[in-house]
């Protein structure tokens, strides 16, 4: 079974495209910086394809240290 969808593939390719010509821009309502990279490119592109709907993975759950370390202490 596929993770993602096809239109999420097409968001993924419209971001890339948008930040070829340089007009794809980070942060909420685009008034962020322009983007570079081709990662943060695919993450937009995946952000608004969640956004919208279509079929894409949830984000990973953030792990944090510090609360593994305060339950091995205890």
């Amino acid at each position: 079974m596929a993770r993602y969808g096809k239109a999420a593939g097409k968001s993924v390719e419209s971001a890339m495209r948008r930040e070829k010509r340089g007009t794809l821009r980070s942060g909420k309502g685009g008034k962020g910086g322009k983007v570079t990279s081709r990662k943060q490119a695919i993450a937009i592109g995946l952000s608004e394809a969640r956004a919208k709907g279509k079929k894409v993975p949830k984000k990973a759950a953030k792990k944090r240290k510090a609360a593994k370390k305060r339950k091995s202490k205890k």
